[in-house]
């Protein structure tokens, strides 16, 4: 128990660290872009309504088989794509 509670936080850490790292990254990157902007914010919009979901089926579904954390990782998979697309761009951009 006390091994699994040390990972938990350590990741929960992590993650408090890196997340507003890469808000900041992903803004700067995304300037300039007002089509992948608006697409990271609909990511964002979703992993929050699904997080909502999560909290109100909790205590019935548990974590719905695991999908809505799978939808979860796909989203921050998308949105390090848009970072991914934007980079291109600026680097491709006719100067």
């Amino acid at each position: 128990m006390f091994k699994l509670r040390t990972v938990l936080l350590t990741a929960l850490l992590a993650s408090a660290v890196a997340f507003p790292i890469g808000v900041f990254a992903g803004d700067s990157i995304l300037r300039g872009h007002p089509n992948l902007q608006k697409a990271h914010h609909a990511l964002n919009e979703a992993d929050h309504w699904i997080g909502q979901s999560q909290k109100a089926n909790e205590k019935i579904w548990g974590v719905e088989g695991g999908h809505g954390h799978r939808a979860k990782e796909l989203i921050g998979k998308a949105k390090a794509e848009l970072d991914l697309a934007a980079e291109w761009i600026n680097s491709h951009a006719e100067k």
